[in-house]
């Protein structure tokens, strides 16, 4: 993108003038060279791009991003970093090629490009549908139609199943106890070694783990489970650590919590309205929020319905319906 376009935007936020001199001053006089072998090119000016790796790049993709929103009404554009999602509903299928015209425009008038070979498309469909649905063939060519899509770390197939993601995650968890086991070969001592397992181990097991845990069928989180015990019998791991289930579910009350006290949290105005009266039918000390209708199964794996339940016990009906 031209620096000139990142800088004009720069302008129209309400910023005070003393800063965006400072963002002026960092994008202005870069240069260039490569470098290939013992030969080197001579420096050239840079006058687009944004300077990735810098303090400045993340803010500086969503400035230049804010104005890229959907064409038709009912669609929608989440936008996270550098991933751009097009989220379309089956009632507004027929405008899809739309919507990536509306892309393709905004990236040209932005000094960018679409890059079609690196784009993908999936089609959602619901878990255990008693009724035949047919998929339409893709309506934009040059796109790859996948059954599959990692959404920022996460793989979530077209059925909502995470069975793909913990297959991922036992891959890897798997290759990094080769590394504990040298480690401990090398004379590391019992507690570093837990200390080290519950900082790569675990933390790649619940990375995210909010956003797909309620999704997980009962074999998914069962083979997660028993990777865990055979780590402790392997010495990887403290015999009184907590159960995967049990830290996932004290993640989960830490990301509610941080929601519920902050009306800013970008996951705030998703939460229902709060209760205006004063009757307690039922014991529920863990928010005061209305709670929302219960549409179907797949919808009671999200995070913010399986929290807003949470003190009623309607986990169960949840846990019966996650897809093998």
């Amino acid at each position: 993108m031209r620096q000139s376009a990142v800088l004009d935007k720069y302008s129209r936020l309400k910023i005070p003038d003393n800063i965006y001199n400072w963002v002026e001053a960092f994008f202005r006089d870069h240069e260039h060279c490569t470098r290939f072998g013992e030969r080197v090119s001579q420096f050239r000016p840079i006058l687009a791009s944004i300077i990735q790796g810098s303090a400045i790049c993340p803010a500086s993709y969503v400035i230049t991003a804010s104005d890229l929103h959907p064409a038709s009404q009912g669609n929608f554009i989440d936008k996270y970093a550098d991933d751009t999602y097009l989220i379309i509903p089956a009632s507004n299928v027929h405008t899809c090629a739309a919507e990536i015209a509306n892309v393709e425009a905004w990236a040209a008038a932005n000094n960018l490009t679409l890059n079609r070979l690196k784009s993908v498309e999936i089609v959602f469909v619901t878990p255990r549908s008693r009724r035949d649905v047919t998929i339409p063939s893709p309506a934009v060519s040059g796109f790859q139609r996948v059954d599959s899509i990692k959404v920022l770390g996460v793989t979530i197939s077209r059925r909502f199943s995470v069975t793909e993601h913990v297959d991922h995650l036992l891959t890897a968890c798997a290759q990094t106890l080769f590394a504990l086991r040298t480690l401990r070969q090398h004379g590391l001592p019992t507690d570093a070694l837990h200390a080290v397992f519950q900082a790569t181990v675990v933390a790649k097991m619940t990375y995210a783990s909010p956003a797909w845990w309620g999704y997980a069928s009962v074999t998914d989180k069962a083979r997660l489970e028993a990777f865990l015990r055979r780590s402790v019998r392997l010495g990887y791991r403290a015999v009184s650590s907590l159960t995967l289930d049990s830290t996932c579910a004290e993640a989960d009350d830490r990301m509610f919590r941080r929601i519920t006290s902050n009306c800013r949290h970008l996951l705030y105005c998703l939460l229902p309205p709060q209760r205006d009266g004063h009757y307690e039918l039922r014991d529920r000390t863990h928010h005061n929020f209305t709670l929302p209708c219960r549409n179907s199964a797949i919808y009671d794996c999200n995070f913010l319905m399986r929290m807003l339940y949470k003190d009623l016990n309607y986990s169960t009906f949840s846990q019966q319906a996650h897809v093998q």
